[in-house]
């Protein structure tokens, strides 16, 4: 009794093809998302720290580097929580004065695509932070 294995090769190679394939995407796709939130979030910590600085008083700019951070993440397509930190040296009761250095921290997270919420309320995602660092210049223009 013999049998004719004509045409497996076909099937097996389509089943291996099948069997590589698929997780190969799923893996280019989550590190395309990722480095697409990678970005998104350091160009939202410039952003951040630029808007506090830009601003006249340091309530002003922690409201204004909210803004500029949610705005430069949904220019990326990233629509998940964010936190921002802001820290300033030598005097931390007054960001806005002279010859002091502004530290923006910034985190947020990409949802991996494809994948169920197996485990509680949030899909599985890779965590992002960003830090951000710029002088607050010595001469500055002063409301009228």
């Amino acid at each position: 009794m013999s049998r004719d294995d004509r045409g497996s090769a076909v099937v097996e190679f389509v089943w291996l093809g099948v069997l590589l394939l698929v997780p190969l995407v799923w893996i280019l796709l989550s590190v395309f998302e990722v480095q697409r939130g990678a970005y998104g979030t350091t160009s939202a910590a410039r952003a951040a720290g630029r808007a506090f600085v830009l601003a006249p008083d340091d309530a002003t700019g922690r409201v204004r580097a909210e803004q500029a951070a949610r705005l430069a993440l949904a220019d990326q397509g990233v629509d998940a929580p964010v936190r921002v930190e802001i820290s300033c040296t030598p005097v931390p009761t007054d960001c806005h004065s002279g010859t002091s250095v502004v530290t923006v921290r910034l985190a947020t997270r990409v949802d991996l695509p494809l994948l169920p919420r197996m485990f509680g309320d949030t899909p599985p995602s890779v965590s992002l932070d960003a830090t951000h660092r710029l002088p607050v210049g010595r001469f500055q223009e002063r409301g009228r």
